[in-house]
Order: C-alpha cells, then sequence, then structure tokens
C-alpha cells in the first residue's frame, strides 16, 4: 500500500494506551509532544490546515489516564486564526497554499511543538510561533507584537498579519531568548525573498529583527541553528511556491540542487538596532534539506548534521486526478498530502569555516536504503548539545504510490524510475556524530506501517540542581530512549528503543486500548511534566487592533473581532 489510509481517514481524538509486549522502564519520565494539521478537507493541500497539539504522556496513570495505561490527549489550537475561522468559515478561500480572507492570512500552526524550559510553543513556517498551556494544551497567545516583526511580510496590514517565518525556532540557553526568521518579499536584484534574523527574549511582547543584507532566495527557512556564537540559516530548498500554479496552472518550479546557507555572530546582531541590516558569511551546500542541527559547542568549528532531502520536492501534493508512476490512480485516502522522496537521501556531518568560506564533510552515509528520511531524535539538553553522540533517524521507505507520474515528469531529466518501482521498508537508524557511521539499525519490513517522527527521551536521574531539566544522566544522544510512534491501519502503536541500540529492537510497545488509528502527525518533541502556565507578560490579540486593521471588514466582520478579543482578554 502507499501509505496507511487513516493517515487522512481517522480524526484527532482522546484515547488510552497499554503495554502489549515488553516491559516499560521506570526509568523513563516526562511527555512527548507531537503537532499536526487538522486534515479537514477543505484545502487542496492539507499541511496548511490548521494545528493541533498531541501529547503522549510517558508515565502510565497520568492526564487522566487510568493506572497502567498511558494518555493520548489532543488539543486544536485555538488561536485568534482559528476562531475567527469558526466564526465566519464562509468567508474564507481555500488555495493550494491555504487560506486568505477578509481578516487576514489565519496562523496554522500545525508543524512544530517546541517545549522551552517550563513553557510550551508551537509553530509554523507561515505564522508566529504560538505559545500553549502545558498542562491543558490551551491556547495561550501568540509571540512578538506584529509591528516590532517590522510589519507583516505580505498581504497587507490586517487583523491576521502574515508573518513568513520558520518552524523550527532555536532557543538560546545562554541568552535566554529565541532565535527565528522573517521573509518578505522583494523585487531587486529579482524577485525573491529576504530573511532577517528575529530574537525574542521571551521577557515581553516585542521581538527585535535584524535583515540580511543583499540576500534573495526563492525558497523557505524550514530550519534556524544555532553554535554558542553563530545563528545559522539557510534555503530549505524543498519547498518552492508556484505562482502559475496557484493561479490555477500547472506546476512548473523545482528544486534546487544546492543551497545557500547564512551564518551570522549572535553578539554582532544584538549589538544593532532592531532593523538595521546586517551581511552574513555565505556558503552553498548541496543536497538541499529540511533540517539540520549543529553542535552547540564551537570551540573546535561549526559542526552541522545536515538532514539530506534528495528529490524530495515538499511543495508537491497529491490532487484526486493524478496517477501513481505505475499508472495506477491515487488512492483517495492520499489526495492531500505530499509526494513523497524520488530518490534515497543523504545524511551528512559538515563543519563550516567562516575564516575561509569553505564547507567541509566530516561525514556522510547515503544507501539503497535511505529513502524518505523522516525527522530525527537528539539530546536537546545543553549537554547534549554541547557534546552529542548518536543521531537517531527514521526512514520511511520506498512509496511508489505516493509518487506521481506528474512529479515524474516534472522531474524527468533528474529521476531514475527503476529506482521506485517497488515499496520497501522503514528504518529506524542511529548515526555516530562526527563520522556519520552507521551505529545501529531497525527494519520495519511490514510496509502497511508508516513510522513518523521519533524523539529521545533521556534517562531520568530524579532531581539534580547541577543538570538542566532535560538532560539525562549521560547527555549526548545515547543514554535514554528512543520513542517510535507507528502509523497503521492495523492501529496506532508506539515502539520503545534502548538509545543505545536500536538494532536490538523495541524494549516496549504500547498500542491504543480499542486498537485506535492516528491521522498524520509532523514533528515531536519531548519535555519534563509541567502542568502549570508559567508567569509572563504575553500578547494579547486586543493589543493588535487598530482601526487601520479593522478598516476592510463590515460590520458582522468587526462584531466577531471584537467578541473574541473580549474572549481572549478575559
Amino acid at each position: 500500500m502507499p501509505t496507511p489510509d487513516s493517515l487522512t481517514t481517522a480524526s484527532h481524538k482522546d484515547f488510552d494506551l497499554e503495554v502489549v509486549s515488553g516491559s516499560w522502564p521506570s526509568d523513563i519520565s516526562g511527555e512527548m509532544l507531537f503537532s499536526a494539521p487538522a486534515l479537514s478537507g477543505a484545502l487542496p493541500y492539507g499541511i496548511f490546515d490548521f494545528g493541533a497539539v498531541i501529547r503522549l504522556s510517558l508515565n502510565p496513570g497520568t492526564h487522566g489516564a487510568p493506572d497502567g495505561r498511558f494518555a493520548w490527549r489532543v488539543g486544536s489550537i485555538e488561536s485568534p486564526s482559528k476562531r475567527i475561522f469558526d466564526a465566519m468559515p464562509e468567508v474564507f478561500t481555500s488555495s493550494p497554499v491555504g487560506y486568505t480572507s477578509p481578516f487576514g492570512a489565519p496562523n496554522s500552526s500545525n508543524t512544530a511543538p517546541l517545549p522551552w524550559g517550563d513553557r510550551l510553543f508551537t509553530t509554523w513556517d507561515a505564522g508566529r510561533p504560538v505559545e500553549i498551556h502545558p498542562g491543558t494544551l490551551e491556547y495561550v497567545a501568540e509571540v512578538g507584537h506584529v509591528d516590532s516583526w517590522g510589519g507583516p511580510s505580505m498581504f497587507g496590514d490586517t487583523v491576521l498579519p502574515f508573518l513568513f517565518s520558520s518552524a523550527h525556532p532555536v532557543a538560546d540557553p545562554e541568552r535566554d531568548g529565541l532565535w527565528t526568521t522573517k521573509l518578505e518579499p522583494v523585487m531587486e536584484p529579482t524577485f525573491g525573498m529576504r530573511p532577517s534574523v528575529v530574537w525574542w527574549d521571551r521577557a515581553g511582547t516585542e521581538v527585535k529583527h535584524w535583515p540580511l543584507e543583499g540576500i534573495a532566495f526563492a525558497g523557505s527557512t524550514h530550519t534556524v541553528s544555532q553554535t554558542r556564537d553563530w545563528v545559522i540559516l539557510c534555503d530549505s530548498g524543498n519547498f518552492k511556491a508556484d505562482p502559475g500554479e496557484m493561479f490555477g496552472g500547472e506546476r512548473t518550479v523545482t528544486i534546487d540542487d544546492a543551497v545557500p546557507v547564512w551564518l551570522v555572530r549572535k553578539d554582532d546582531l544584538l549589538a544593532r538596532p532592531s532593523g538595521t541590516p546586517i551581511t552574513p558569511t555565505c556558503f552553498t551546500v548541496s543536497p538541499p534539506n529540511g533540517h539540520f542541527y549543529a553542535r552547540y559547542d564551537d570551540s573546535e568549528g561549526i559542526s552541522v548534521v545536515w538532514e539530506g532531502m534528495d528529490l524530495m520536492d515538499l511543495a508537491l501534493f497529491i490532487r484526486p486526478d493524478d496517477r501513481d508512476v505505475h499508472g495506477n490512480p491515487v488512492n483517495p485516502a492520499s489526495v492531500g498530502l505530499y509526494n513523497m522522496a524520488m530518490a534515497p537521501e543523504t545524511i551528512t556531518e559538515i563543519q563550516f569555516d567562516p575564516e575561509s568560506g569553505k564547507v567541509l564533510e566530516r561525514g556522510l552515509h547515503r544507501s539503497d536504503w535511505t529513502w524518505n528520511l523522516q525527522l530525527s531524535a537528539m539530546d536537546w539538553s545543553t549537554e547534549g548539545l554541547s557534546e552529542p553522540t548518536l543521531h537517531h533517524v527514521n526512514y520511511q521507505g520506498c512509496r511508489p504510490g505516493r509518487i506521481t507520474q506528474r512529479a515524474a515528469r516534472l522531474y524527468e531529466d533528474r529521476i531514475d524510475l527503476a529506482r521506485v518501482a517497488e515499496e520497501t521498508p522503514g528504518y529506524l537508524a542511529s548515526f555516530e556524530r562526527g563520522s556519520m557511521e552507521l551505529r545501529s539499525r531497525w527494519e520495519y519490513a511490514d510496509t502497511s506501517d508508516l513510522i513518523t517522527s521519533p524523539t529521545f527521551a533521556p534517562r531520568d536521574r530524579g532531581s539534580d540542581p547541577a543538570a538542566s531539566s532535560y538532560a539525562g544522566g549521560e547527555p549526548g544522544g545515547h543514554d535514554g530512549y528512543v520513542v517510535q510512534p507507528v502509523l497503521s491501519d492495523d492501529g496506532f502503536r508506539v515502539d520503545l528503543f534502548d538509545a543505545s541500540d536500536v538494532g536490538a529492537g523495541p524494549v516496549a510497545t504500547l498500542r491504543g486500548t480499542k486498537r485506535e488509528c492516528v491521522p498524520l502527525v509532523l514533528h515531536s518533541a519531548w519535555m519534563p511534566t509541567v502542568d502549570t502556565l508559567a508567569d509572563a507578560e504575553r500578547l494579547r490579540f486586543s493589543d493588535e487592533l487598530s482601526e487601520a486593521r479593522l478598516a476592510g471588514l463590515d460590520d458582522d466582520q468587526r462584531r466577531v473581532v471584537a467578541r473574541i478579543a473580549e474572549e481572549l482578554d478575559g
């Protein structure tokens, strides 16, 4: 089968899981969090739909689950965007890149959870980070007044500002702030997007931003990474909007073979007034990527794991009239999902040298089995990022049923059709940091299983004031567990692996008590258990409601905005 039908036919709901094999260890704790789009069917491309946040409790008998059971709990992100849409869905127009409306473009916040100390945020490439209550999963606030972002990226100054940002901001452990991006269109030297670095110190309701001088590109800044001294941005390269397609034509834009990377010193940014342009140090790297992760300690160089996405065009989505590469009509349950990888993918550890401008390869892995590099699991503690040991990655296998003939025609000079003829197994794999040597792997031989975003849970060492709340006994990625969710029409399950040897197979498996299925979920993350909302100053929806932003609304639309502002202020 191409992928489980339940990716689009199942619905998000609460349920409990139980151990069905192995023994659940006593030294695991905390929560696994997921972001997901609602997949309502109202949009041609489902990944632009409104977001949900999901929490899997790794301790039994918590968050409403009975003794011996594990709670899977779902919260809809009831942001101003979602509340306005629910009040007046008839004025929202759908397109291949989401909704537009008289209120502006909504912030769907559906891609990644971002735990940060005792606070929880969710993110999206086309909106500001959104804060969520870590206990109740309820909406709390958006990050940064739009004026402090330098105004919206495009589409005018509206009630719902469009801010083209990053799905993966990164928290700075030493400066206690958040690094992210903003993109806005420019016409010189050619049409493209100009990136800015954005900084939020999480103590207030404003951000700072610094445009990158002389930079324009066609893609997105899906990931932001950092070392102690540097912010690292790149053109993800694997998602490029096609204006012709947005106006009803056929897609002609393709992804790049190589992408630009930009490094900026943190201190150089923070020393400048907000809005002041800065010139980055520029590099070029191949292949394009979705995600990259730098070693925080840069005393011996700027070392980055580069998760390549070879021939993975995330802007291509499956339409009802598509046929797969074998000429068969696509599975109706795949409509609205993305076209999957058309080649095996590459993972590399590289080193950037800002002095010489050179990119040095430290280690690389690409094999016949490395299809559809999905997502990775790593130790996100400051200690683990400073001295990483293992990097865990899952591969979903080759999926010809989710590769369309339309995509094959678009990439006919770059795709080897013989290599996409058969389905192949998925794998969870561990790589040595630095060399990228394969340490171990586990095969998911049943191709009806689709493994999705894993996460690393550190081994619980109890309360230790000398370590961060995210650190385990031996930080780095080897001392703890890899939590691997498995999507299947036979019922969702969760495999738990000893991070030091995933090739030994799961030490325990959870399954829903009624073999419940779970729809598409995107990124995941681990955080310690936090049930209360941190005391902090936060932006209110009403703080941005000027007469100029309300000017384009009729009386009924104004009443909706006023009611929702009153609800949220209350």
